[in-house]
């Protein structure tokens, strides 16, 4: 087009030279516009893929999370019924110490009463009368021997 305008006549080619530089530059300006919306277009589109791997990427990565997020809950619960389990056992051990601490105690009151009535019993006998000068209380020793240690009631 450029070279058929400049071999016409000079007034019309003057008109027609105008309206083709005019037309260069809207097409310039056209086809800069075009690849600023062609490069956002594709920077968009691979952003959005971008994005969309990341998406997946994190909802793999949540589902990984999540998984062992369940399982570390699973042994936190065991964990807590072993806990519980165990904490009933020993106040069940807690318990039977204290019965057998009970008897024991019991059996220690039984021997101390009863070591008191042998020391008793041993320390009636052969008492000296003061004015006979004769021993007393042999036979009184043999009767408390003869009935275990027990009183007259």
């Amino acid at each position: 087009m450029d070279l058929e305008a400049r071999s016409l006549q000079p007034n019309v080619k003057a008109v027609l030279l105008a309206k083709l530089r005019e037309y260069k530059s809207d097409l310039n300006n056209l086809k800069r516009e075009h690849k600023r919306l062609a490069s956002a277009t594709s920077n968009q589109a691979a952003r959005d893929d971008l994005l969309e791997s990341g998406m997946a990427d994190a909802m793999s990565v949540s589902a990984n999370q999540r998984g062992r997020l369940m399982m570390s809950t699973e042994r936190l619960n065991e964990s807590s019924d072993r806990i519980k389990e165990s904490r009933r056992t020993m106040l069940e051990t807690e318990e039977l110490g204290v019965s057998i601490l009970q008897d024991l105690h019991q059996q220690r009151q039984s021997l101390l009463h009863a070591n008191d009535t042998v020391f008793l019993l041993l320390k009636v006998p052969y008492r000296l009368h003061l004015l006979t000068g004769k021993f007393e209380g042999k036979d009184e020793r043999k009767r408390l021997m003869r009935k275990g240690g027990r009183k007259n009631k």
